[in-house]
């Protein structure tokens, strides 16, 4: 059998619809490792939903063994692991390939996997304001490349940032962002770190620093097909196992779009 878990409190409540001899099944307050021990092994199970729901899901099996196989149909809005993996929504994507050796963030006294990106600076700022819109309309279509322009040039100031990976410490003034990739894509389809390998067995750490506004914003769009990482007077690459973050004030960051409010730094390992 091949059932299909849905989140009955989004899409305002409309149960999706599914293959015919398949089973739907509402997992909202789902105790997911319970669930999957309670299968057959022929079982299949499909997951539907977006970045959000991947990474609600490898947290809620974190250190579980998986024996079914799980997909991923893309039902969301930034679909950065689809795009990552060479998948469009509306396919079902194995993803127990991609379960293994997950990095962990530790940020706030928050411990979590994530599949994506751990994002810090204006990425987590533009979260931080869509989750604002979305509180007074929850229909609203959210234009993040509008808030971080208005960002940039209005409202986010940039920090100074420590950055340590593996133990070598590197210091940057005018930072606007700096994540650690465990994918290329974040932001609904932005390249930030075009070389990042899933399998590699490393993060990526991409530095966004710039004095000038303007130039930071001129520069903004080549992220989108991931020729920023060309401007070595602006951006800074680094790959590793272990990475530290530290910005000079606190900041909004972002978990796989989730958002956590009040960050001065996080560290990463990755496995």
């Amino acid at each position: 059998m091949k059932y299909y878990l849905y989140n009955s409190l989004a899409n305002n409540g409309i149960r999706p619809d599914v293959p015919e001899g398949a089973a739907p099944v509402d997992a909202v307050g789902m105790d997911y490792p319970a669930y999957l021990a309670g299968l057959d092994p022929e079982d299949e199970v499909v997951l539907i939903g977006g970045d959000g729901t991947l990474n609600y899901f490898i947290n809620a099996v974190k250190g579980a063994e998986i024996k079914n196989n799980v997909y991923l149909l893309g039902s969301g809005t930034g679909n950065d692991f689809l795009t990552d993996v060479g998948a469009q929504p509306g396919q079902e994507v194995l993803i127990n390939p991609y379960l293994a050796k997950l990095p962990t963030v530790t940020v706030n006294g928050l411990e979590k996997l994530f599949i994506n990106n751990m994002g810090f600076g204006i990425d987590g700022y533009c979260c931080e304001v869509a989750d604002r819109i979305k509180e007074k309309n929850p229909r609203e279509k959210i234009d993040y490349s509008g808030i971080a322009v208005k960002g940039l040039l209005f409202h986010f100031k940039p920090c100074h940032a420590e950055i340590t990976v593996d133990g070598v410490k590197h210091e940057f003034d005018h930072v606007w962002i700096a994540p650690t990739m465990k994918g290329k894509y974040y932001g609904g389809g932005m390249k930030m770190a075009p070389e990042q390998d899933r399998f590699s067995g490393k993060v990526t750490v991409v530095v966004y620093h710039c004095r000038s506004k303007l130039k930071a914003l001129m520069a903004f769009p080549s992220i989108f097909k991931g020729e920023h990482v060309a401007k070595t007077d602006m951006v800074s690459v680094f790959t590793g196992n272990e990475v530290r973050v530290r910005f000079s004030r606190p900041c909004a960051a972002q978990i796989d779009g989730e958002t956590v409010l009040n960050v001065t730094e996080y560290a990463v390992v990755q496995p």
